[in-house]
């Protein structure tokens, strides 16, 4: 019967696997040694070349316009022009870095563009957690749906319409007036030549980018709140939670994860001005630039001025190498406090 049983399985296995051959165990009696791969393992490597296949085209773009033009950056070390090319131009060293350095205008413009970014990222996360928390507690499915695509359209409105309207809040027809103004006329408060006065745009801007950007963000931590398990709010109406206090102890703190992937990207992006934004709104007005005008602005009037490559791209290379330190730095603080919301 076990000699019976031992050449049904061999059968058994020659059926599944294909070739084979015979080797003698240790009790001097044939086994089956497979020689081939079996059909599952190639049935995966196919479904792997497949998914291949269709990741070259994106694989492709990523090489072609993102990472082929890093070789532009030796531009930042040449006295460059065009008509020598990249080839042709002298090289410059570090020039290009010092004069942005020693040039008046750094200083200025490093601060604006970390201060601008720190309170555009800090606002619009709070808003977005809160507007995520307020649909959460529509329950009415359409109501909600219809609240979330209200609040998502700004975030597709071009900045040039953004300008326009702003414009019409602040300064009115002619720049006078305004909204704004009006409000305040009509509370005996005088009038506020906001396009003179630098000092509140920081939060003006703030103010356009939460409007902007906060649906956006909501509808991602919208989306991390309903994964959260249905277990965890029927526990705290057990223990007799209101929907606040679920709100407030349960839902905002199980979003951390969410806030914290969203922290880093933003981090990555502390020294990138938003340059749409604010030159639709600021346009060319030095009155304002001692508080709006970031790298990106400035980047832009040096190349569309002087034509200065050299130092545009040593701006950029700068801003490039400051972000990945930035979110290097914030990974690993990230792992080191708060380990279970890193993705690495």
């Amino acid at each position: 019967m076990e000699r019976a049983f031992r050449s049904g399985l061999t059968s058994q296995i020659q059926g599944t696997y294909g070739a084979s051959r015979t080797n003698r165990n240790f009790n001097g009696e044939e086994a089956v040694v497979n020689l081939r791969t079996p059909a599952r393992r190639r049935t995966r490597q196919g479904r792997d070349y497949g998914l291949v296949i269709l990741a070259a085209p994106a694989v492709i773009l990523l090489l072609v316009f993102s990472y082929g033009p890093m070789a532009g950056l030796v531009v930042a070390f040449q006295d460059f022009n065009i008509a020598d090319g990249i080839f042709g131009s002298p090289w410059a060293g570090f020039q290009n870095f010092e004069f942005f350095f020693t040039s008046g205008n750094a200083g200025r413009i490093l601060w604006n563009t970390l201060f601008l970014n720190i309170l555009f990222l800090a606002a619009t996360l709070g808003v977005g957690i809160l507007l995520a928390l307020m649909l959460n507690e529509i329950r009415g499915r359409v109501t909600k749906r219809f609240f979330q695509s209200v609040i998502f359209i700004p975030y597709f409105v071009s900045p040039i319409v953004v300008s326009i309207f702003l414009q019409a809040f602040l300064a009115g027809p002619g720049g006078r007036g305004g909204l704004v103004n009006d409000f305040f006329n009509v509370f005996g408060f005088p009038s506020v030549s906001w396009y003179t006065e630098p000092g509140p745009w920081p939060w003006i801007l703030t103010i356009v980018k939460v409007w902007q950007l906060g649906g956006y963000m909501s509808v991602i931590f919208l989306a991390a709140i309903t994964s959260i398990p249905e277990e965890v709010y029927e526990a705290g109406m057990i223990d007799g939670a209101s929907r606040a206090q679920m709100a407030l102890r349960i839902t905002t703190p199980l979003l951390k994860p969410t806030a914290a992937i969203l922290l880093v990207l933003g981090v990555g992006r502390i020294f990138y001005g938003d340059f749409g934004t604010i030159y639709a709104i600021v346009g060319d007005n030095g009155t304002l630039f001692s508080t709006t005008d970031v790298i990106d602005t400035y980047v832009f009037r040096a190349l569309r001025t002087f034509g200065d490559f050299g130092t545009t791209a040593a701006i950029g290379l700068f801003q490039s190498m400051v972000g990945f330190v930035l979110v290097v730095v914030a990974t690993m603080v990230q792992r080191r406090y708060a380990k279970e919301t890193t993705l690495l």
